[in-house]
């Protein structure tokens, strides 16, 4: 059951993506400086996902000597990095401008925290391997 609730709120969460005029049906209108603000924050997301999809391209290209089997796990997790963040920034804008409308607080999210201990740690784990000279 809980499960199906869950399924249920996430379809009409990503329903809300494809109409957000929707959103205007709930609560006031905020400040339009928040809901700017909140654009803002979103199109940086989506930069974000951008630059981890050129690194992931980059890796792929850059870095012929590394391993295949390294360069092919450093690769994908800045693809599918990219790609959650994308995702992740229409979720967030969606959420916020919803929350904004209600005088909610803002949600809450762990993601930002995620991602740059996932960029970190990778960062680290191929200057090592540069300092080991096994790059190129």
């Amino acid at each position: 059951m809980i499960l199906t609730d869950g399924l249920r709120s996430a379809v009409a969460a990503v329903r809300l993506w494809w109409s957000p005029a929707r959103v205007r049906e709930e609560g006031t209108t905020p400040d339009y400086r928040f809901s700017l603000a909140n654009e803002r924050t979103f199109l940086a997301w989506l930069r974000t996902g951008l630059a981890l999809i050129g690194g992931g391209f980059a890796v792929d290209q850059f870095l012929p000597r590394l391993h295949p089997g390294v360069r092919l796990t450093f690769t994908v997790v800045l693809l599918a990095g990219g790609a959650l963040c994308a995702l992740r920034a229409v979720n967030h804008w969606m959420r916020c401008e919803r929350a904004m409308r209600r005088g909610e607080d803002l949600p809450v999210t762990r993601f930002p925290t995620a991602l740059a201990l996932a960029v970190g740690v990778l960062g680290v784990a191929v200057a090592v391997l540069v300092l080991l000279g096994w790059t190129g």
